[in-house]
């Protein structure tokens, strides 16, 4: 192994490492609502207007078979709607009912509250240096 390679910190684990703990505690959390993480996380992607179902996916870093498995079983729940377009009904929109709604509140609530105590902890320098790192992964990242 070169010297080189050991002195490198891999960030593709530390970032995973940070966001399968942060997966665990969101879902612990979901738990107590009789949800999951994913399922808020789609709660928490919807416009009020309605959103494509095609665009939930891409917004969320979610695969569209897991995509199309949550919006199945949100159906079934009564947490979301589904409408095909007027114009082109090949494109579906998809609604929060009321019950989506409240569930929400409670998942948006659970979010601010965790990010509060981390700009509690974190400076607010940091947190954008941050941001804007991670930005740059992302745009340096292919696939």
């Amino acid at each position: 192994m070169s010297e080189d390679y050991k002195n490198i910190v891999p960030l593709d684990i530390a970032v995973r490492k940070v966001w399968l703990k942060m997966f665990k505690m969101y879902n612990q959390k979901a738990m107590h609502y009789g949800v999951s993480f994913s399922l808020g996380l789609v709660l928490l992607s919807i416009d009020k207007e309605g959103t494509p179902s095609t665009q939930l996916g891409p917004k969320m870093g979610m695969e569209p078979t897991s995509l199309s498995r949550t919006l199945k079983m949100m159906e079934e729940e009564g947490l979301i709607k589904r409408i095909p377009a007027t114009v082109d009904k090949r494109v579906v929109h998809v609604y929060l009912t009321p019950k989506g709604v409240a569930h929400r509140r409670i998942a948006r609530d659970e979010v601010l509250k965790y990010n509060r105590s981390l700009y509690q902890e974190i400076d607010h320098q940091d947190v954008a240096a941050m941001l804007r790192v991670l930005e740059q992964i992302s745009n340096l990242t292919e696939y």
